[in-house]
């Protein structure tokens, strides 16, 4: 099975992000030739050129594309090119783990060369781990990229000081360069990197890399630059321009892209996550005691308990030091302890390690607490096992060839995997546990049936760990040269990983019976495989990883069969199984964010800021509220008691935004409905599911009857389309948009110098530049702009001529083509677009939708409970299929809520997400199906999309040609259905 890969509109957000920031760029590329004063003579290509890139638009230029894409994303506008590192200018691009930043980046190389000519890249990562993964997604993506840029030609490789030729064909080669490396390969004086070299004629490797100026990426910053010594390290690059990808920044640096966790969580664009905790819960009810350990360091003798602890609002578990003489109830300040007494002593030999109490119990052990601590364990393995099972089987009934993976961290291989004195294997601890709770799970009635039910338990799981020269597996910090070829089996195993066991198809590898995996918690950075639903963490020892790691290794969106994303919370729930409450892994994992620096529900001072006071008709550049207006609109709903002292929302601010209405300052109160719309996406916070709180979904059989049948029989045959537009319109309309695209024509520098070896390394003689005037410029080598055009909107290349002959002048073009190029194309295929769905056409097919469907699918859900909101309404009524109705908003909320107290609304239907109706966009899924009976008695029929702001102005055009060609759709079907777009249930009546 290979991955295949989507054009999705935030990836693509993400690209235009970096690229824009050239807007104005002329093609160029800059030559240059080193003199060196050694016998070897020039150490370049054979010509003694090498090929860098040249950035040639003006500091002025760069910073007004930059607050323009940040204004368009969303971002406060910065006046700065640079952040924490002053040398280059270097730009954030936040992206939630999961979502695909290391191919956004990878295309945003290859859009870099396609529009602008740049050829030299280096990625730079912080770890073995990440670095394997860059050259596997390099690997898995290049025939996708090749046909997404016309067969491009580019070279990538990891840096190795084994190798300085690569480094040497980097400079030289005219065809793009990708160079892969670690920080740690070249921040150090004594790295390979950094000193001079016989074979590179007495130079150093990061001279050649520097007279490019690369465009540096940097994957995870936060691990790669945080020092000085690096900061310096990256600047001996010498850099034209870097981007910093991370879920995570530290530093502050101009952001240009944001796609936090709680907008792609919202989108669905990562998987839900839920958690499963498994603990013993007393709540400080009963004298809970269990030994962690004891210790005797020259002579003080102590031990450490876990035990539950008086709290503010209650009490929790917490590790306290005990020494003779201890007070138990006073140092937990639980009255339930007082029986438990004081310590009357501590026995630290090994293997009989126990505290003595003067009252009940009389002692604990180790061997006791040990015993305790395994049936917990069991408990989790067990569990982990059943969410697997469950989900295979939901998968299998439902016909999704989605293979489930579920993954055991361990911190010790001994629990995995035994080495005997006499060279044979055995189970460790863990290992046995699973294959007793499987086989036990397997073999029962309700598993029975699952396809790999007959695999034999042995074969379907497997370890994950480094080995040592004997090729036993062996405990590793994570970061060590052993652990190099774990992560590469990793790697190389991850698309037999996601292929499932099938003899008919010959996909019989033990990799493909392989679903349940052990790793080594070091490991935690190698793991990104889509299908990854379960995660049991067993350590014996500190747990170290944080609760952002374990999420992140189950984060992305699952692949099926034929390797495509299959999307929806329907199928991506990620099931965390924790050894402790749900509120407490909820709380620390929230921490986690907020240390990480992402503040949910906090109002900064430039909240507001990007709200939109003028857009320029011709240009598109907008002005906006700004930073300084924004920090007084935020101070003004504070002292109105929207916001807090801590600048988080109150209540009042969230019935304001219930209702829709807020009462603003005279001067902001035109920005109402952005400041609303605003506000609401700030109220949000990561929603982490309880799986207590989780419940399967019923259909309601008797529900199946006459009303469902009246409104399911008008809306269920399916439809194919086709398009009609006037193509004498389309060139009208993308006349008058080209006509206003504007263009500027590049400077040009011309520079030449000496450089030469000395013992201080290489340095620049003579310098000189000077700037060609107007009449100096050689003209541009025009491209063939019809065969561009004609690829990115597949248009005849007649239509596109006349375009062209249209417009009243092409000086635009001739000025800079690659940017004019790049504009007429966005615009025509706008154009197209819309004159495609004002043209549409649909006619029945004679299939139909599926009932039986409602009755295959199972669905899951959420409650709203204790503080935490759900995904569902439970409904009772007999008005609608499901005995929950699960949403994907709030809007769809109240809907739900509203048709059921509306004595006029007989039956609805949430719409399932298998019915799609195709669109020249994609498909359409419509909310809500309705049947509306009048007072008079009459039946009136409606197929409804609910939307926070339903005026067509407010909706994105994407999403607005969507609903036209689903209003389409249902007209074809002449059944006498209405289809709308509503705020709420009250606009079936109007």
């Amino acid at each position: 099975m290979k991955i295949k890969f989507d054009e999705l509109e935030y990836q693509l957000q993400a690209v235009q992000a970096a690229t824009l920031l050239f807007k104005g760029q002329t093609v160029r590329q800059a030559n240059f030739t080193l003199s060196n004063s050694n016998a070897q003579g020039t150490f370049f290509s054979e010509d003694g050129v090498g090929v860098g890139n040249s950035v040639n638009i003006t500091r002025a230029e760069l910073i007004k594309n930059m607050q323009q894409i940040q204004i368009s994303n969303g971002i406060a506008p910065d006046d700065e090119l640079t952040g924490e590192n002053k040398q280059f200018p270097s730009f954030n691009i936040e992206m939630e783990t999961g979502t695909g930043k290391t191919l956004v980046y990878l295309k945003t190389i290859l859009e870099l060369n396609k529009q602008y000519g740049f050829l030299k890249f280096v990625i730079v990562v912080p770890s073995v781990a990440i670095r394997e993964g860059v050259q596997k997604s390099i690997e898995i993506t290049r025939g996708y990229l090749s046909s997404q840029y016309n067969g491009a030609i580019y070279d990538s490789f990891v840096y190795s000081s084994n190798d300085l030729n690569r480094v040497r064909e980097f400079a030289s080669s005219s065809n793009i360069q990708i160079m892969i490396t670690t920080i740690q390969a070249f921040n150090k004086d004594t790295n390979v990197m950094n000193q001079e070299n016989d074979k590179l004629g007495g130079d150093r490797p990061i001279d050649f890399l520097a007279q490019t100026r690369p465009i540096l990426i940097i994957d995870e910053p936060q691990s790669v630059d945080g020092t000085p010594n690096a900061k310096a390290a990256i600047n001996r690059l010498n850099p034209s321009i870097g981007f910093r990808y991370s879920a995570t920044h530290k530093e502050s640096y101009p952001t240009i892209y944001r796609l936090g966790p709680v907008e792609a969580y919202d989108q669905q664009l990562v998987k839900q996550i839920e958690v499963a905790g498994v603990q013993m819960d007393e709540d400080g009810n009963r004298a809970y005691l269990r030994l962690v350990s004891t210790s005797n360091k020259k002579g003080a003798i102590s031990a450490r308990i876990e035990v539950y602890k008086k709290t503010k609002q209650d009490a929790d578990k917490a590790i306290i030091t005990v020494k003779k003489d201890t007070d138990i109830a006073s140092k937990t300040k639980l009255q339930t302890y007082s029986k438990v007494g004081f310590v009357t002593d501590i026995d630290t030999t090994p293997g009989a390690e126990t505290v003595y109490f003067s009252g009940e119990p009389s002692e604990i052990t180790l061997a006791s607490s040990n015993a305790e601590d395994e049936a917990l364990k069991r408990d989790q393995i067990k569990q982990t096992i059943q969410e697997h099972l469950e989900k295979e089987l939901r998968f299998q009934k439902a016909k999704i060839p989605v293979k489930v993976l579920s993954l055991f961290f361990l911190d010790k291989v001994e629990n995995y995997r035994e080495y005997n004195d006499d060279g044979t294997t055995s189970l460790g601890k863990y290992a046995k546990i699973f294959e007793e709770e499987y086989n036990a799970l397997i073999h029962s009635k309700k598993f029975s049936g699952l396809r790999d039910a007959k695999v034999p338990v042995s074969e379907v799981h497997d370890g994950y760990f480094s080995r040592d020269g004997k090729k036993r597996f062996k405990n590793t910090r994570g970061d060590t040269a052993a652990d190099e070829s774990t992560y590469s089996m990793i790697m190389k195993d991850k698309e037999g990983l996601l292929t499932a066991y099938d003899p008919d198809t010959g996909a019989v590898a033990s990799v493909n019976k392989l679903r349940f995996v052990f790793s080594h918690s070091a490991l935690r950075e190698g793991w990104d495989n889509p299908n990854i639903f379960q995660i049991c963490t067993l350590a014996d020892t500190k747990d170290t990883m944080t609760k952002r790691q374990k999420v992140g290794r189950g984060l992305r969106i699952a692949v099926d069969q034929s390797g495509r994303r299959i999307p929806g919370f329907e199928v991506n729930t990620l099931t965390v199984m924790a050894n402790e409450s749900y509120k407490d892994f909820a709380e620390t994992l929230q921490k986690e964010y907020a240390d990480d620096g992402v503040k949910f529900g906090v109002f900064g001072p430039d909240t507001f800021a990007t709200i939109v006071l003028s857009k320029d008709e011709f240009t598109g550049e907008q002005e906006v509220l700004g930073k300084k207006r924004s920090k007084a609109l935020v101070q003004a709903l504070t002292d109105d008691g929207f916001l807090n002292t801590a600048h988080k929302a109150t209540d009042k601010l969230r019935s304001a935004i219930k209702n829709k209405q807020i009462e603003l300052p005279e001067e902001y109160a035109p920005f109402e409905a952005p400041v609303l719309a605003i506000a609401e996406k700030h109220v949000k916070s990561l929603e982490i599911r309880n799986r207590a709180d989780r419940h399967e979904v019923d259909v309601n059989k008797e529900a199946l009857s006459d009303d469902f049948l009246a409104l399911w029989d008008r809306i269920k045959e399916k439809t194919t389309y086709r398009v009609h537009f006037d193509t004498e319109a389309l060139i009208d309309r993308a006349v008058k948009k080209l006509n206003n695209i504007t263009t500027h024509k590049g400077n040009f520098t011309y520079s030449k110098a000496l450089i030469q070896n000395t013992a201080a390394g290489m340095e620049v003689h003579d310098p000189h530049e000077r700037r060609l005037s107007s009449s100096d410029q050689t003209p541009y080598e025009l491209p063939d702009i019809l065969t561009f055009l004609q690829n990115e909107t597949q248009l005849t290349r007649r239509t596109l001529a006349k375009i062209l002959n249209g417009v009243d002048s092409l000086a635009a073009f001739e000025a800079n083509p690659q940017s004019y190029m790049t504009q007429a194309a966005k615009l025509i295929n706008w154009e197209k677009r819309q004159l495609m769905v004002d043209g549409i056409e649909y006619r029945k097919t004679g299939d139909e939708y599926e009932q039986r469907l409602f009755t295959t699918e199972t669905l899951y859900a959420y409650l709203d409970h204790d503080g935490q909101e759900g995904n569902a309404v439970a409904v009772d009524g007999g008005k609608t299929v499901y005995n929950y109705i699960v949403t994907d908003s709030d809007t769809e909320k109240q809907f739900a809520r509203d048709c059921e107290q509306d004595d006029n609304v007989r039956f609805y239907i949430k719409m399932p997400d298998w019915f799609k109706v195709k669109t020249p966009l994609g498909t359409y899924n419509p909310d809500w199906a309705i049947l509306y009976e009048e007072d008079a008695g009459t039946r009136l029929y409606f197929v409804a999309d609910t939307k926070a702001n339903p005026d067509e102005e407010a909706l994105r055009g994407h999403e607005r040609l969507q609903l036209r060609s689903g209003k389409a759709h249902f007209e074809a079907l002449d059944t006498g259905v209405t289809f709308k777009v509503l705020r709420d249930e009250r606009g079936l009546a109007r």
